[in-house]
Formats: C-alpha cells, structure tokens, sequence
C-alpha cells in the first residue's frame, strides 16, 4: 500500500480554548496557525491550477497536459507518464524533450525510480542522484540523468492501493526533498493522472477486441519496441526477455534509447545475428 501525505485537516483546539486571545487573529497569530492557512491557500492554489490544466481535455489528453501543470506546481523542470506494460516502460506523454529523452533512457536501462516505483508500486523520491545512496542504487541512470541537467527525480506510483498501471516522473535540476505540501501537490497531480488514465478505453471499446492490451493505440510508439522485440526472437531464435535483453545492451553500447534501435530494427536498417 502506497503512503499517502498527511492531510490537512485543521479541526484542533486553536482559538476555542484560548480565552479570546487578540493574537488568534491577524499577523500576531501563532505561527502554527498561519503556517496552516498558507499550506490551505497553497492547497487551494494547486487545486484551481490542475482544474484551468484540464478544464476541456479529453481523457486521452489530460496526461500531457498534467505534465504541464506539474511543472507549474512543483520545484521541477520537467514531467513525464509511463504505463506499466511487460519488460518495460512505456512512455505515454511528456513535458518536454529533456523529460521524454530520460524517461527513454530508464526504459532502455530497465533501471531507475521510475521502473523502481512502477515495481514496488510506491514512490520514490531519489533526492541527489550526485551521491550518496541514490546515486549508488542506479548508478548508470544517475550518470545519464546528471549529465543531461537533473540531479534529483521523483516518481509516484499511478493506479490504486491494489494495482499500480504506472508512474508520474519528475525531474529537478538540483538536488534536493520535496516538502510535505509538495508531496501533496505532487499526489494531487498523480490522482488526476490516475483518473485519466482508469477513463481511457480499453481492449473492444477501441475497436481491437477485448483479447489486445489496453495500451493498443495510446503510445504507438513503442508498438515498435514490441514488434522489434519480435523480430529479434526470430533473428536470434531467443525468448522474449532476452530478446529484451539484447535490445537494451545494444542500445546502451551505441549510447542510443531502445526505441531508436527498434525503429531501425523495424524499418530493416538494423539486423541482430548471434555474433552481435
């Protein structure tokens, strides 16, 4: 089960038992109190912010769209939504081409908070991916996420208690923690997203048949990893996961994403044989 943020509910004693105290009220105010009502303000703030975000969208649009927002929101430069589909991410939207190339890189590494996060199905807020445990944990991805400008990267789990269909990614160019209103943000973001992503139609509803996945025509994309992938188990005469597998390490080697050498795969520009 996913932690939640704490919430903000301000039913405590403040005000009732303190005589009629003037301090309650204005600037004089105990600091807890106006501490809360700017975390309420802030709540607020951020719901109006991810309703204007929305306001029209069709479900198919409101994951691009919440990337947006989260940037607007949160102490981040970037955002980007995968889907959980088997041996690896698929990236449905993305705030910008820095968040698209590092959520493409952690599917092609099969390392990183994002995969993390979709596993374990709870988030992960890897603070400094420049040292420490962080960049100890996914060394290679640390290495590539740094180099392109992002020193920490949170990512939250999509989906419910039961089931986790994905993760919210989010890139920050230095390191550092979230608040514990920015956690909240940030769940408010991910429960939008959630709800978008539950409303997308599925399997006969999109004309495929209730036999294809759920993803069949939200990311098109990468139907050309899984038809690459097939490819390769005919070339090489390998199961799927290590058909995967070799996908992935010859990406890496040639410091390319595994979707652009499925691409070539796919189009017959690139050919895997056992010696390669």
């Amino acid at each position: 089960m996913r932690p939640r943020p704490p919430g903000g509910d301000d039913s405590g004693p403040h005000g009732a038992s303190s005589g009629g105290d003037p301090r309650q009220n204005g600037r004089d105010a105990p600091r807890e109190q106006r501490q809360e009502r700017e975390r309420e303000r802030e709540h607020v703030r951020a719901i109006d912010m991810i309703a204007e975000g929305v306001r029209g969208a069709a479900p198919v649009e409101v994951p691009g769209r919440m990337c947006t927002v989260a940037v607007e929101l949160l102490p981040v430069i970037g955002a980007s939504v995968s889907l959980r589909s088997d041996g690896m991410p698929v990236q449905l939207s993305a705030s910008s081409d820095q968040a698209s190339y590092l959520s493409e890189v952690q599917a092609t590494l099969g390392e990183g908070p994002c995969t993390y996060a979709a596993e374990i199905g709870a988030p992960v807020l890897a603070s400094d991916l420049t040292n420490g445990r962080d960049a100890l944990r996914w060394p290679v991805f640390a290495q590539q996420a740094t180099a392109a400008g992002v020193q920490a990267v949170y990512s939250l789990p999509l989906g419910n208690d039961a089931v986790c269909v994905g993760t919210i990614d989010l890139y920050r160019r230095d390191p550092g923690g979230l608040t514990a209103e920015e956690v909240r943000t940030a769940y408010l973001v991910a429960d939008v997203m959630t709800a978008a992503l539950m409303a997308l139609p599925r399997g006969d509803e999109n004309g495929y048949g209730g036999e294809e996945p759920w993803l069949t025509g939200l990311a098109t994309d990468h139907d050309e990893v899984y038809q690459a992938i097939g490819m390769i188990m005919v070339q090489l005469g390998v199961p799927s996961d290590e058909a995967l597998a070799r996908l992935r390490a010859h990406a890496f080697a040639h410091n390319r994403t595994a979707l652009e050498v499925a691409r070539d795969v796919v189009s017959h520009t690139e050919r895997f044989d056992r010696e390669s």
